[in-house]
C-alpha cells in the first residue's frame, strides 16, 4: 500500500513543486497539493510543509503561515498521529505552530548559506530514518538565512532524554563538531522530531537530492523510509 503525500502551498513557497516532483515522478508515490486557504487535507497519510519564504517571511520566518487556514487541519492531523514533515521554512512553521519545540535565529554569519552539508543520523529508529541504517552520514543541501536552531537548556535536555535529535551537522565521518556547524545551531542540530515520533522538522532539503539525474540521492532515503514504514 502506497501512502498519499500532501504538499502544502503557501504564498512564497518555492520548494513545493520540487517536493511534488520527487515524490510523484521520481519515487512514484501519490502526491497532491494542499492550498493554504483550504482546510480539507484530502485523506493524505503524510503532510509536507515545504521550503521557501511563506508570506515573504515577514515578522518572523513561519510566523504568518502558522495562522493559515490549513494549519488548523495540520495541527489536528498531527495530534491524531498523522505524519507531518517540515522542510526548511516548513520546519520554521512547525516551531511557530508549537508542533516542535525551540525557535530559529539568523545564521551565526548573518549571511544566507547555500551549500551541501553532511548530516549524522542521530536517531535511526524513527519512521523517517529506519531506511538509513547502513550509512554514517547523508549529504544534503541547505539554503537558508534563518537556520540557527535555538532552545533553552531544559528543552535541550528533554530533546536528548527522549532521543528527539534526529539530524546533526557533521563531518563526512559523522563527527558533530563545531567546525561543521554551518549556521550556529545549538548542539549542531539540523533536525528534530516530536516525542510521539510523527512530526519531523529539518533545515536541509532532502527533496533537492533525491534524483539520480542530479547525481544526489541521499534525500530519497528519508522519503522512502517514511513511505515504507508508515503503515507498519
Amino acid at each position: 500500500m502506497k501512502p498519499k503525500f500532501g504538499i502544502v502551498v503557501f504564498p512564497g513557497s518555492n520548494c513545493d513543486h520540487d517536493a511534488y516532483y520527487v515524490i510523484k515522478k521520481i519515487l512514484n508515490y501519490d502526491a497532491v497539493f494542499l492550498w493554504h486557504k483550504d482546510t480539507y487535507i484530502q485523506n493524505c497519510d503524510v503532510i509536507i510543509l515545504p521550503g521557501g519564504f511563506s508570506y515573504g517571511d515577514y515578522l518572523r520566518t513561519g510566523a504568518i503561515a502558522r495562522f493559515s487556514h490549513i494549519m488548523d487541519s495540520v495541527f489536528n492531523f498531527a495530534e491524531k498521529g498523522g505524519y507531518v514533515f517540515g522542510i526548511c521554512n516548513g520546519f520554521q512553521i512547525l516551531l511557530e505552530a508549537g508542533l516542535l519545540p525551540g525557535c530559529m535565529l539568523k545564521n551565526k554569519s548573518l549571511q544566507f548559506i547555500c551549500k551541501d552539508v553532511y548530516l549524522s543520523v542521530r536517531n535511526k529508529d524513527t519512521v523517517f530514518t529506519k531506511g538509513i541504517e547502513n550509512v554514517k552520514t547523508i549529504k544534503v543541501p541547505i539554503a537558508h538565512g534563518d537556520g540557527n536552531y535555538f532552545a533553552d537548556k531544559d528543552t535541550l535536555n528533554s530533546l536528548e532524554e527522549n532521543n528527539q535529535i534526529v539530524f546533526q551537522y557533521s563531518s563526512k565521518d559523522g563527527e558533530s563538531l563545531e567546525a561543521f556547524n554551518t549556521n550556529g545551531s545549538v548542539m549542531n542540530i539540523a533536525g528534530i522530531i516530536n516525542k510521539r515520533g510523527n512530526v519531523l522538522g529539518m533545515m536541509p532539503h532532502p527533496e533537492r537530492c533525491s534524483s539520480k539525474i542530479l547525481g544526489k540521492t541521499d534525500g530519497s532515503l528519508i522519503f522512502n523510509s517514511l513511505a515504507k514504514n508508515i503503515f507498519n
